[in-house]
């Protein structure tokens, strides 16, 4: 009696499992064990989690990060100005930066593409202007500097080409410091922290993988940032992302301890790890001595929603300020904006000489 039973209740859900699925779906047999159900559902459930998981990626990659202020979110009476005033240039509010410095020890964040260099097609062409190395160097020698990056930290090393600043690679996840002559040095001499070194060979596997199911998508680059691999989409066709997305998910369904994240044209694959630019910061002002100090006013600048992790921890702590570069409202947690990289330069140079002359000359 109980067997007949069952048949009947698996005859009633596989009839119903027709019903709910359609016809060109997954196929299903004129009878099947209560395993075989199970694996259908549950092929079902996770075919459809795909499908919402590239759909949802789709979107991000078309907001090409950090998101765009839709118009529709913003009242009738909002626009580029309105968004200024909540964000105002860094130029333009120089004497209240100065202000805010007096009497403190300014440490600069900087992040590299799209900041210290111009955002390009080929991310190994993504070369430092001289005039932005020359700046960067002259900072260097009255504060604390470090470029905060989702690039391998050797690799924004030879972009850079400077010694005595602070290389956070990988998006903080691989830190070295200047040599021990560094006079910035409080606490460790020579810093150098991995935040995720057992991750490494998994991390190489998975680009060798990516490297080989993308390269049938026409101008895809996949980019092995040690700590985190980078999958370039800024030369794909849009008809393609679709495919490309779809590519990157199938890996990753293989490599549960690894999660997805995305920059401006790229997504991240890095480790799932509670690590990110702001957990940076926050190492290297321990790192500097200033973990718990009031003297200490951290500057961040940044183009990319990667950078908000940095922004956010300034907000929090109330202390310091971020500053966007980015020609186009965007929700950020900075405090001040820049149109783009010349400006940065020119913050830098110009605003930051002023400043070091006003605090020598007492």
């Amino acid at each position: 009696m109980a067997n007949q039973q069952n048949v009947v209740v698996l005859d009633v859900i596989s009839r119903g499992v027709r019903n709910v699925l359609p016809p060109s779906s997954l196929p299903v047999p004129k009878s099947f064990s209560p395993q075989d159900l199970k694996m259908l559902l549950m092929k079902k459930l996770e075919t459809e989690k795909g499908g919402a998981k590239i759909n949802a990626w789709l979107d991000s990659m078309r907001a090409s990060s950090p998101t765009r202020i839709r118009a529709s979110s913003l009242p009738e009476t909002d626009d580029r100005s309105s968004w200024i005033v909540h964000h105002p240039s860094a130029l333009s509010m120089f004497e209240q930066i100065v202000a805010a410095s007096r009497g403190k020890q300014i440490v600069m964040f900087l992040d590299y593409d799209g900041t210290l260099s111009p955002i390009v097609e080929d991310p190994d062409r993504a070369f430092m202007p001289k005039e932005m190395r020359a700046t960067v160097r002259d900072v260097a020698r009255y504060f604390p500097t470090a470029i905060v990056t989702g690039r391998c930290r050797d690799k924004v090393y030879s972009f850079v080409k400077l010694a005595g600043l602070y290389y956070a690679g990988s998006h903080g996840m691989d830190i070295k410091g200047p040599s021990k002559s560094c006079k910035y040095k409080k606490g460790n001499e020579g810093v150098l922290f991995q935040a995720a070194s057992e991750f490494l060979p998994m991390i190489d596997e998975v680009y060798r993988v990516l490297v080989e199911k993308t390269k049938s998508i026409l101008g895809t680059k996949v980019e092995n940032n040690k700590f985190c691999v980078s999958v370039h989409f800024r030369c794909v066709d849009e008809k393609s992302w679709v495919s490309l997305a779809e590519q990157v998910r199938l890996v990753l369904n293989d490599y549960p301890q690894l999660k997805l994240t995305q920059g401006r044209k790229v997504l991240e694959i890095r480790p799932t790890i509670k690590w990110d630019k702001g957990k940076a910061l926050e190492f290297l002002l321990e790192a500097l001595g200033y973990a718990n100090s009031n003297d200490v006013l951290p500057v961040y600048i940044g183009d990319d929603q990667t950078d908000e992790d940095a922004f956010k921890v300034l907000r929090e702590r109330r202390q310091g300020f971020g500053i966007l570069v980015s020609k186009l409202p965007k929700e950020t947690n900075a405090s001040y904006t820049l149109q783009e990289p010349s400006e940065a330069t020119l913050l830098n140079l110009a605003s930051i000489s002023c400043f070091i002359l006003i605090m020598f000359s007492g």
